[in-house]
């Protein structure tokens, strides 16, 4: 892209900052996945609540702490995953 002065002699753009900014599609599925860890978890909780025997509210609770553990796992798998590729990204567009 180049750019028109007052004098009409074309000059490059500056070039862009670099941006270890993951694309679109590895977001949405990163987020998509702890979603899925989340309801995985709560469903592995709640199965271990009924399994012991445990009353309605401890199973509640296990289902929820279960669930918050496992999202929290795979957020911390998926936001090192991202940022790995967003800055395999930067490094191949400089190549």
């Amino acid at each position: 892209m180049t750019v028109m002065t007052a004098q009409s002699s074309p000059r490059p753009a500056p070039p862009r900052p670099d941006s270890a900014l993951p694309p679109l599609w590895a977001r949405i599925v990163a987020f998509t996945s702890v979603l899925v860890g989340g309801v995985a978890g709560g469903f592995i909780g709640a199965a271990f609540g009924r399994l012991a025997n445990f009353g309605s509210i401890a199973t509640g609770a296990l289902l929820l702490l279960c669930g918050l553990g496992f999202a929290g796992g795979v957020a911390v798998v998926a936001v090192l995953t991202l940022r790995a590729l967003g800055e395999w990204n930067t490094i191949r567009d400089r190549a």
